[in-house]
């Protein structure tokens, strides 16, 4: 085969897989795709393969191991070094460090080389997992390809190793000697702050002194906040003189602070999620009150709240203690972190704060704390800023509500929401379908089915459709009271709206008939629709596991096959989803019994492979 002709054949066997991968609901039905794929078709050679799987690896990180793995195992195949070194680089997306490292060892037995690609995506990895020194023994490698390096890895490198306080001064500054041969676009004077930061922060502090010089010969500059850091560490240990000193040293010198340059490097380290240097920057910065723009320290407490959510709630404060606000979606970030990790009072206060410094200003930002208030569980004080809300003529709107409503709802005051819902229409706001969801939902689970279906009701006449939640709350509802025919009209309306929306209410119906062992009206359901008329294959199947595991194998045989009698495409679309779901089956024997009694009635071929090995495990 031609290589043009290897290249768009395997452009269009990438994007089936891509498709396949998608769309497949388990990896035991991406597996089948895989060898439809790669083994059917006599003209695929291992070439084309490789040609196929290589940009898949690169664009699907999540998969690309997987595949690679099931590559191997193919008895025409074998990987080439470009399949290796883009797994590598899809590890490094996907931060798998411990994979990339054991690919990295399975590589030297097998003596595959390594791209300078690859070397990049090793020295990435491993800064990401904080092994700097391991960064740099890939970079020393990489140094020796003679390539071109681009100077944003050399900056990452240096100041990871800078940050890191345990590092060997030497090494750093031996790095910073090479690297500044070839490129010269090296950010010097943050260099330098890292280093002395990491060595501070180790109680290294008369090293860190003793470097502000070894770098300003070097010509990294050294600007003043490198040598406020290592002042404020003698300070500190009580080394007042040296301190003296150090100020002294910077006075003779006459530095200054780079703001902008910290600026970019500050978002540069955000960008490469390498958050705690950058919040490690942003400390050093903010205790010694130097110039940080108000958007930069927006980014540095919504990134580092998802990490350490002490430290941008102190960013936070120290930017209000400046009569400097953070933006709404900054503040919606950080209050959601600080209740991930139950730290709702560090965040009231400083909600308090605001409110005394007229940040609530308008329906925008009370919603913010009124959703903050009630994801904490703090229902008393939402209903009194509801209530200052309405003082200063700002709502509350159906945000408001809805949030409250949520809360009240998952604290199981249902009486008080029932209220709030009264209240809320008496004051002219209309309910959406959130809000109808939330109380239909709740109103389900407490045993009210009926008050549920009169709101249901409700949003039909006021024009607001219900979606899966609706109908699934109902249906659920109506089920545990054994209501079975209104369940079943609920469905029927799902249907009436929309054929696709039923296909997700329809399985919610058959696996509570199935749960309470109403196996004859499942199955009657069903039957009573027309096969191509919903997207039920689903639902087949959660009837057929609910048969078998209750017993009832040929009861399940006899639906199959009247399945198979009605339509062939759904009967192999069925079969196709029980086989998936062995995989991930904790007790296979039941379906693996449920496909025996199949073939002992003649409902699949003897020669189908797929059912040859569900035969053999059975009989193992």
């Amino acid at each position: 085969m031609h290589s043009s002709s290897i290249s768009s054949t395997a452009a269009k066997l990438s994007r089936a897989l891509i498709s396949a991968s998608t769309t497949s609901r388990s990896p035991h039905s991406l597996e089948q795709t895989l060898h439809h794929l790669f083994t059917s078709p006599k003209t695929l050679t291992p070439s084309l393969i490789s040609n196929t799987i290589d940009p898949f690896l690169l664009s699907h990180p999540s998969l690309s191991l997987a595949l690679f793995n099931w590559a191997s195992q193919q008895p025409s195949f074998s990987h080439t070094p470009q399949t290796y070194n883009s797994l590598l680089k899809s590890l490094s997306l996907s931060h798998q460090s411990q994979t990339l490292e054991k690919l990295l060892k399975q590589m030297k037995t097998h003596k595959i080389p390594l791209n300078s690609n690859a070397y990049l995506s090793i020295i990435t990895s491993r800064l990401l997992s904080g092994k700097p020194t391991n960064a740099f023994a890939a970079f020393a490698k990489l140094m020796e390809l003679d390539c071109d390096i681009n100077p944003i890895i050399c900056n990452s490198l240096l100041a990871a190793l800078a940050s890191d306080g345990t590092s060997q001064l030497d090494k750093t500054l031996g790095l910073l000697d090479r690297i500044k041969q070839t490129i010269h676009e090296i950010n010097g004077s943050i260099i330098a702050i890292l280093i002395v930061d990491g060595l501070c922060r180790a109680s290294r502090v008369s090293e860190a002194w003793w470097i502000l010089e070894e770098l300003r010969v070097r010509d990294c500059k050294p600007d003043f906040i490198a040598y406020r850091i290592v002042a404020e560490s003698f300070r500190a240990m009580h080394r007042f003189e040296d301190a003296d000193k150090v100020l002294k040293q910077k006075r003779k010198l006459g530095v200054a602070p780079r703001a902008n340059d910290y600026r970019e490097f500050i978002f540069g380290l955000i960008t490469e999620r390498r958050i705690r240097e950058a919040k490690e920057l942003g400390e050093a910065i903010i205790s010694g009150d130097f110039p940080i723009e108000d958007d930069v320290l927006n980014a540095l407490i919504g990134s580092v709240s998802g990490v350490d959510p002490d430290s941008a709630a102190s960013f936070c404060k120290s930017m209000i203690e400046k009569d400097r606000f953070p933006s709404l979606f900054t503040l919606s970030n950080l209050s959601r972190n600080l209740c991930k990790n139950n730290k709702t009072d560090q965040m009231w206060d400083i909600f308090q704060v605001l409110s005394l410094k007229g940040y609530f200003s308008d329906l925008e930002s009370y919603n913010v704390m009124v959703s903050f208030l009630c994801k904490a569980g703090r229902v008393k004080e939402a209903y009194v800023v509801l209530r200052e809300m309405r003082k200063k003529g700002f709502g509350p709107d159906v945000l408001s509500y809805n949030s409250l409503l949520e809360a009240l709802c998952r604290e199981d005051l249902l009486r008080p929401a029932k209220r709030l819902w009264d209240e809320m229409f008496a004051n002219g706001c209309r309910g959406n379908l959130q809000t109808y969801n939330t109380l239909i939902r709740k109103l389900s689970e407490s045993g009210e089915v009926e008050e549920a279906q009169r709101l249901f009701h409700h949003m039909l006449e006021k024009g607001v459709l219900p979606d899966t939640v609706t109908y699934t709350s109902l249906i659920k509802g109506f089920s545990r009271e054994a209501k079975i025919d209104t369940a079943y009209e609920i469905f029927k309306k799902s249907l009436e709206q929309d054929v696709i929306l039923a296909g997700s209410t329809l399985s919610t119906l058959i696996l509570s008939l199935c749960k309470e062992g109403n196996f004859s009206t499942a199955s009657k359901v069903m039957r009573g629709l027309p096969l191509s008329e919903v997207d039920n294959t689903g639902s087949h199947v959660v009837l057929l596991k609910g048969l078998v595991d209750a017993g009832e194998v040929e009861m399940a045989v006899d639906h199959i096959k009247w399945v198979r009698d009605g339509s062939l495409s759904k009967f192999q679309a069925i079969s196709t989803e029980l086989i998936s779901s062995l995989a991930l089956s904790l007790n296979p024997k039941p379906i693996l019994q449920l496909f025996h009694a199949m073939r002992e009635r003649g409902l699949v071929s003897k020669n189908d492979p797929w059912f040859n090995l569900c035969e053999q495990s059975f009989d193992g």
